[in-house]
């Protein structure tokens, strides 16, 4: 009897496949950095010299650097959760999942995969911030270094959380509803374009509950935008693994569902 493959090398496999399908797509590379900047440069020029209500001193431009951050981790997660779903309709996902794999490792690497990508533009734009040179942002070795932890669970959460809402949808229109209406709202109301301590109390108590919330207020208070919120550090190291856990129950017990079909054409008379 032959013994199942080990499963770190299938799940390097998968990340490093993740890694590959993103390296050949220009267009994917250019709107990851393009996309985020241009939206930053515009909600910067918009409100411009506003106060951001983070405190004195304190910019709107400086304020929303975590935000498109934060904001370029959820688009490149829907982007690693769309490859769920076109794996799934290529045939290549059912290969995967009835080999000797253990379904572990196809979970593992597509989460590694996904994040590593969601890690490396959510980075470019933390990098960005200072060397544009926004005022009212603390730029140190030491902040932002915990600016990238706090980038790196956000990236492992969403990518994980993206990929259990993926596997349970049958295709690309039915994730983008899932999307809309999961992710999106995640990510408006996680305080990550506007400060919720002056907007309603139910915004703020649902951005106290918003796991994307706990990773941005790390961010912020890596930064000096705001101050140190310990139990949002709590939170934001809590995130990924709650995240990665529900994928793998999803993953795991339910089977993915298979595509559905496109409507036949009609035959010529």
């Amino acid at each position: 009897m032959t013994n199942s493959p080990p499963g770190l090398p299938i799940a390097q496999s998968l990340a490093l496949r993740e890694l590959s399908r993103f390296s050949r797509q220009p267009a994917r590379i250019v709107a990851a950095v393009a996309t985020p900047l241009l939206i930053w440069g515009v909600l910067a020029a918009g409100v411009g010299g506003a106060a951001s209500g983070a405190g004195p001193g304190v910019s709107y431009g400086a304020y929303v650097v975590p935000g498109i951050a934060a904001m370029s981790v959820t688009f490149s997660a829907i982007f690693a959760a769309m490859s769920l779903i076109e794996d799934r309709a290529s045939g290549f996902l059912q290969g995967v999942l009835i080999s000797p794999a253990p379904r572990w490792a196809v979970i593992a690497g597509k989460i590694a995969g996904g994040s590593l990508i969601a890690l490396a533009q959510g980075l470019l734009i933390l990098a960005l911030g200072p060397a544009l040179d926004v005022p009212g942002l603390t730029v140190n070795v030491q902040g932002l270094g915990l600016a990238a932890l706090a980038l790196l669970s956000m990236s492992v959460g969403v990518t994980a959380l993206g990929l259990a809402l993926a596997w349970v949808v049958n295709s690309s229109a039915g994730f983008h509803g899932v999307m809309n209406l999961v992710l999106m709202p995640m990510l408006l109301l996680s305080g990550a374009f506007f400060p919720v301590a002056s907007s309603s109390r139910w915004i703020a108590f649902i951005s106290d509950a918003n796991p994307l919330g706990w990773a941005v207020r790390s961010m912020h208070s890596a930064l000096g935008v705001m101050p140190t919120d310990p139990w949002a550090w709590a939170g934001a190291a809590a995130f990924p693994a709650a995240a990665c856990a529900l994928a793998g129950v999803v993953m795991r017990r339910r089977s993915a569902p298979s595509p559905k079909p496109e409507p036949a054409q009609p035959s010529p008379a």
